[in-house]
């Protein structure tokens, strides 16, 4: 288990990265709206009169908007709403869409994600860098995916309502709701008009690895880091050394992310021991480094690693560490590029404070965040392709071992 207490999990919607703390491991999703992490929380925000330093908040002037607005508003004025907003305005003064105050009722939505299982319509949600909220990546035969939506693809409004300046987590629940009800997005593509999606939703389950073996080449598809996606990729690890596998493609398109202790226990099936596999810096100090624990099952086969859009944050990770490390190859198109880490810290009755503490690098120093990772090889997958049932990148990927075998 990682000892880092770091979590990281970022998930950017033309602006915002998800990631949290546990000292059991890191995460690093986006948002799936993913992510998940504990830490001591440091305590309530409290309302007091009590004059401070420059390094510390002066509540006064919040208890006299407070009274006025008890005395002078002309409608409802509820106390907890009113202490949330003041933590919600106090958190997105930092301008980073990253950093984030979760309610109690958002933080059990962001926790859910990881589960693998949950209700709504299959996607990962982040943020660009016009902090416009966007599709991360759709998940495969589920109700966004079947809709056609794409990474990348801006969610404009939810039901009718603007999105613009809401944070992830917000609209995460507006699109969320029971099985088997609609909700209507406005999509934003590219530099074309908005148009409008209906989607159903259902119930979510999120099978993390698939496995098979194709004549003398073993694939393997993670579609999450959950917590028990390195058990099982081990499995289909010690199947393929047992079957006499020549090379292996790694398939990690699609994958917003999750646990980087997870990632950190895949990378290790393919790398000796002691290897890098990611650095994590504040500014330009390293802070950290998580190193490969030296399982290297597959050592010495030809690996290809499939990336597209959708890949993000320990998927980028992943396919970082194994290129620099002169493993594999790279192949598909560029990755999302989500690479900011954040601490998650539990706070009274529930609620969640995220904070971006630092970035992750490659081993070579690559920085993920709002880079992305391009691959050695570029290969796009076309819409008729995909209609016609065919993989041209898979196809690719295996012609490619073939040739090396």
């Amino acid at each position: 288990m990682n000892k880092i207490e770091t979590v990281s999990a970022t998930d950017q919607i033309r602006g915002k990265k998800w990631s949290t703390t546990t000292k059991l491991g890191l995460l690093v999703a986006v948002g799936l709206v993913f992510g998940i992490g504990f830490m001591v929380g440091r305590g309530d925000l409290r309302l007091s009169g009590r004059q401070g330093s420059a390094n510390e908040l002066d509540y006064s002037s919040v208890n006299q908007l407070f009274e006025v607005l008890k005395q002078d508003f002309d409608g409802p004025l509820n106390r907890d709403d009113a202490l949330n907003g003041i933590k919600e305005g106090l958190v997105s003064a930092t301008k980073d869409p990253y950093t984030e105050y979760l309610d109690p009722k958002e933080a059990k939505e962001f926790k859910d994600q990881l589960t693998g299982s949950f209700t709504g319509i299959g996607a990962e949600l982040g943020t660009d860098e016009n902090k416009n909220i966007v599709i991360v990546s759709p998940l495969s035969g589920y109700p966004a995916e079947k809709a056609g939506l794409k990474s990348k693809d801006v969610i404009a409004a939810v039901d009718g309502q603007n999105t613009s300046g809401m944070t992830v987590s917000a609209v995460v629940g507006k699109i969320r709701g029971p099985a088997d009800s609609k909700v209507v997005l406005t999509i934003i593509r590219g530099s074309g008009n908005p148009f409008e999606v209906t989607i159903m939703r259902t119930k979510i389950t999120v099978p993390s690895v698939e496995s098979k073996i194709e004549g003398s080449v073993g694939y393997l598809k993670i579609s999450q880091f959950s917590s028990d996606t390195a058990a099982m990729a081990r499995v289909a690890a010690q199947d393929f050394k047992s079957k006499n596998v020549k090379a292996v493609v790694l398939d990690l398109r699609g994958n917003p992310g999750g646990y980087l202790n997870s990632a950190v226990e895949v990378s290790s099936l393919f790398l000796e021991k002691g290897k890098v596999i990611v650095q994590q810096k504040k500014g330009n100090q390293v802070q950290g480094k998580e190193y490969s624990s030296g399982d290297n099952i597959l050592k010495g086969l030809p690996i290809i690693v499939l990336i597209d859009g959708g890949s993000a944050s320990a998927s980028e990770i992943t396919a970082g560490a194994l290129r620099d490390n002169g493993v594999a190859t790279l192949l598909g198109t560029k990755s999302f590029g989500k690479g900011s880490v954040q601490r998650v810290e539990t706070l009274p009755a529930g609620a969640e404070l995220k904070v971006t503490v630092a970035r992750w690098f490659t081993p070579a120093g690559k920085n993920i965040d709002k880079q992305g990772i391009e691959p050695d090889v570029k290969l796009e997958k076309s819409e008729d392709d995909t209609a016609a049932g065919k993989d041209t990148q898979k196809d690719r990927a295996y012609e490619l071992l073939l040739q090396k075998l």
